[in-house]
This record gives structure tokens, C-alpha cells and sequence, in this order.
């Protein structure tokens, strides 16, 4: 009987050591984005760096509930409001267009033009499954160098590093999202998604699931 008790311990004790490293190697990656990135990330709407080319992250319109989302929305308003400022000159939008029913790239499109935005102003990536496969697009599909990012402020980030480590000059522009108290589980997968970045582009390299020949953007 002690025997098992001290086995029982001592994987207790192991998982415990596994569950302090992970957590220690989580919040060290974390800390090395955001001081990677924390000068590149634009605090308020007026300080927003002027760039030629805007790159808008794609999202669901709705949640899961069947709410708004307000990540979506966020991202839309902003992205129209550097376009009517002049801050940029031509939108990328990217998203993910995974059947002929889901279409984020066309539906953020069209959401843009209500907004007052000429369709002459956008080109669609319709392959952008994630914010890797988006920036990795830009760069070798859209021949994409500088870029201002619109996306929330915990993901700018990630894509900024990303993205420098693409070869993108990038600065980003917060959008508008929920509330933090709706943004536990997100901030979690977000963290996990750090990690998981520098395998991307480190370890095994991925590549886009889908990287098509160069069309460089023409505005």
C-alpha cells in the first residue's frame, strides 16, 4: 500500500513539474511578443501609423450563440475608418472561405462597401485559414513589404511577430472588441497560439495550406 502511495505521489509530483514548466515556457513566450512588438502596436485611433497597404484579419460575423461578433465588427469599423482618414490606401482583406456557404473575405467586403468603401479599394484573400497563412499569402502571393495590421489588441502581437518574421515591415491598429470579462478563453487559446507560432516558423516551417502564384496587389 505504500508502495502505490509513493507512485501516486510521484506522478503527482510530475505532472505537477510538467504543468509549472508549461506554464512558466507560455509566459516566457508571451513576454518575448509583446516586447518584440509593444512599439509597433498603435495605443489610440489618432496615433495610427499611415501605411499604403491595410491588412484586415478575417473573422465570423456571428458568434456561436447567434449573437454579433464583436471582433468582426470591431475590425470592419476600423478598417473604414483608416480608409475614409487616408491613413491607408488599399485593403487586403483575408479570411477564410472554407465552402461555398462560408465566405469571410466576400462578407467583409460587402460590409465595406455599406460602409462607404469603393470595391476598387479592396483585394481578396480568400485562403486566409490563419493569421500565419494570411501573412505568409501577403508576403508571397500579394507581394506585400509594409503593412499596417487591423485586428484586436491581443492578437496584434502575434501577427506583428509574424509578420517581422516574414520580412513584412508592419505596424498595428487596434480595433474595438468585447469586454475583457468575455476574453478568458480566448486570451488562453491566444497564449497557447504563441507558442505554437514559433514552431510554425522555426521547427517544422509550415507552409500556407494553399499558396497560389504572385498577384501583387495593382492600386
Amino acid at each position: 500500500m505504500r508502495r502505490l502511495l509513493r507512485k501516486i505521489l510521484l506522478w503527482w509530483w510530475r505532472l505537477l513539474a510538467l504543468a509549472a514548466l508549461t506554464l512558466t515556457l507560455l509566459l516566457g513566450v508571451n513576454a518575448w511578443f509583446v516586447g518584440k512588438t509593444v512599439d509597433r502596436i498603435n495605443k489610440t485611433d489618432a496615433a495610427c501609423t499611415s501605411m499604403d497597404v491595410g491588412i484586415l484579419f478575417g473573422t465570423s460575423q456571428y458568434l456561436r450563440s447567434g449573437l454579433p461578433n464583436p471582433h468582426y465588427y470591431g475590425r470592419i469599423n476600423e478598417a473604414a475608418r483608416l480608409y475614409r482618414e487616408g491613413k491607408i490606401q488599399h485593403l487586403l482583406v483575408s479570411g477564410d472561405n472554407r465552402t461555398r456557404y462560408y465566405n469571410e473575405p466576400k462578407r467583409m467586403q460587402q460590409d465595406l462597401i455599406y460602409r462607404g468603401l469603393p470595391e476598387t479599394a479592396m483585394s481578396l484573400d480568400h485562403a486566409g485559414f490563419s493569421t500565419f497563412d494570411t501573412l505568409k499569402r501577403a508576403k508571397q502571393v500579394f507581394n506585400v513589404n509594409q503593412a499596417l495590421l487591423i485586428t484586436q489588441d491581443y492578437h496584434l502581437p502575434r501577427a506583428l511577430f509574424i509578420a517581422e518574421s516574414l520580412g513584412i515591415e508592419a505596424y498595428g491598429c487596434q480595433a474595438t472588441g468585447p469586454s475583457w470579462t468575455g476574453m478568458k478563453n480566448i486570451l488562453l487559446r491566444e497564449l497557447a497560439a504563441r507558442l505554437r507560432t514559433l514552431g510554425d516558423l522555426y521547427i517544422w516551417k509550415r507552409e500556407p495550406r494553399i499558396l497560389d502564384d504572385p498577384q501583387p496587389l495593382d492600386f
